[in-house]
C-alpha cells in the first residue's frame, strides 16, 4: 500500500450476531485501505501504534490523528517484513518501543528485534537486541510480547528448514526469552535466548491471569499433507515436536498441543486472552485470529488440567483473513484483517460504546502516484517532441 489514503470509515457499522451462546456485538471499521496490518499496541499516554508488513509504522496520537512514524525497507518475502510491535512495560517513563523485522542479508533473509525510543513521535536510539534469527520467504514467526515476568518473548519460524526447530543451538523454530536490553535471563533453560523449541511457525502469544503462557502455531498445511494447526501451552525447555511430531504423540519426550485443527487448516495468527467483563461472553477466554480459517475462535481452556471446555467459531467468512486481535484499555477488541488489499482495523464492542474517531491525514494515493508519473511522462514526451521538431526544421 504505497502512499495510500488511509480512509476513516467511521459510520460503517456491521452488526455481528454471534451464534450459539454469544451475545450481539457492534463491529465498526475505524481504518481501511491498509495493506497487511500486523500488530497494534496501546500506549499509556493515549497513542496507538500499529505496523504494516510492508515496512510502515503508524501512530494514532492522543488527539486521534494518524501519522506515519517510520518506514523500513520492504523484505520482499511472503510472510516476513515489519511484523511484531511491543511497548515497554515502563513505556510511560522510558518510551521504549520494540519491533520485529525481516531483512535481506544476501543471500538469505534474517530477522531481528530492535528497541527504539519514541521521541517527539520519531524513533531514536536504535538498539538491536537480538539478530541473525534465520529468515526466509515463509515461516518467519514475528510476535513479540512482554510476559508477566517482565521478560520479552519472541516467536520465530523454522525459516523453511524444519530440522532447525529441533536444534537448541539455532534461533529458528523457537520461542525466545530475553531481557529488555537483549541480555539472556539467568533462568533460561539452555543458557541462550531459547525458551522452548520444536516449533514450526508460532504466531501468537498470550498469558492468562495465572501467568500461564499459550501460543498459536501454524501446522504443515500442504507440505506434508497434514493440517494440525496448534494451540500450545508453553513451558520452559519443552520440545513441541516439529518436524518429528505433527499433532499428538504418545512419546513423553514431546509436548502435545492442548488443541489442534486435525485435518482442517485454521492458520491461527494473533492470540488474545480477554480479561474484561465488557463483552461478558468472552471474559476469561482466549480469542484466536485465523487466516485461512477466516474466523475468530473463542476458546474456553482449563489450562491447569489441560482441558478444552469449549471452542466456538465466530465471524466465519465475514472479514476474510484475520491477522490479529488486541484488547483496548476499555475492554473493546480491535481486529486486524490480512487480505492484502483494502485491509481494515475494526473495533468490536457493545452497542453502548462510542467508536474510536480518527482524523486521517490525506496522503498521496496510488492514483496520485500514477497521475504524477503521467505528468512527468507527458513533460518528457513534450521535450522529446520539441527536440525532434527542432532537428527536423
Amino acid at each position: 500500500m504505497n502512499n495510500k489514503i488511509l480512509l476513516v470509515t467511521l459510520l460503517i457499522t456491521v452488526i455481528a450476531i454471534i451464534p450459539n451462546a454469544f451475545a450481539e456485538v457492534n463491529v465498526q471499521t475505524i481504518l481501511d485501505n491498509l495493506k497487511n496490518p500486523w500488530e497494534l499496541e496501546f500506549a499509556p499516554d493515549g497513542k496507538i501504534f500499529f505496523t504494516e508488513r510492508d515496512g510502515k509504522l503508524w501512530m494514532i496520537d492522543d488527539e486521534s490523528r494518524l501519522q506515519l512514524v517510520a518506514e523500513f525497507p520492504a523484505s520482499n518475502t511472503s510472510e516476513g517484513g515489519l511484523l511484531g510491535l511491543e511497548l515497554d512495560p515502563d513505556y510511560e517513563s522510558n518510551h521504549f518501543l520494540y519491533l520485529y523485522q525481516t531483512y535481506l542479508d544476501i543471500p538469505t533473509h534474517q530477522n531481528k528485534v530492535i528497541r527504539y525510543t519514541v521521541n517527539n513521535n520519531q524513533l531514536t536510539d536504535e538498539l538491536i537486541l537480538i539478530d541473525k534469527i534465520p529468515g526466509a520467504i515463509w515461516h518467519d514467526g514475528g510476535r513479540i510480547k512482554f510476559g508477566p515476568d517482565g521478560m520479552l518473548y519472541i516467536t520465530t519460524g523454522d525459516a523453511t528448514n524444519a530440522n532447525l526447530s529441533q536444534d537448541p543451538a539455532s534461533l529458528a523454530g523457537k520461542i525466545l526469552r530475553i531481557n529488555s536490553d537483549g541480555t539472556i535471563p539467568s533462568d533460561n533453560p539452555f543458557n541462550s535466548a531459547v525458551f522452548s523449541y520444536g516449533h514450526r511457525n508460532p504466531q501468537g502469544l498470550a498469558w492468562n491471569e495465572e501467568g500461564i503462557l499459550v501460543s498459536s502455531e501454524h501446522g504443515p498445511s500442504g507440505e506434508k499433507g497434514y493440517a494440525h494447526d496448534e494451540i500450545n501451552v508453553i513451558e520452559r525447555g519443552k520440545n513441541y515436536g516439529w518436524p518429528i511430531i505433527v499433532g499428538d504423540s504418545s512419546d513423553v519426550v514431546y509436548t502435545n498441543p492442548i488443541i489442534h485443527s486435525g485435518d482442517i487448516t485454521w492458520a491461527p495468527s494473533g492470540l488474545l486472552y480477554y480479561n474484561s467483563d465488557k463483552i461478558s461472553d468472552w471474559e476469561g477466554k482466549f480469542l484466536v485470529a485465523t487466516l485461512r480459517g477466516e474466523h475468530v475462535m473463542v476458546l474456553d481452556l482449563d489450562l491447569e488440567n489441560g482441558v478444552v471446555n469449549s471452542a466456538e467459531k465466530i465471524f466465519q467468512g465475514d472479514y476474510g483473513r484475520i491477522r490479529n486481535l488486541v484488547q483496548g484499555p476499555d475492554g473493546d477488541v480491535f481486529m486486524l484483517t490480512s487480505n492484502g488489499n483494502n485491509d481494515k482495523i475494526l473495533q468490536i464492542s457493545t452497542f453502548e460504546s462510542v467508536p474510536l474517531s480518527i482524523e486521517a491525514n490525506e496522503l498521496p494515493s496510488e492514483s496520485d502516484d500514477y497521475l504524477l508519473y503521467g505528468i512527468i511522462a507527458a513533460i518528457i514526451a513534450g521535450i522529446l517532441i520539441a527536440i525532434w521538431r527542432k532537428k527536423s526544421s
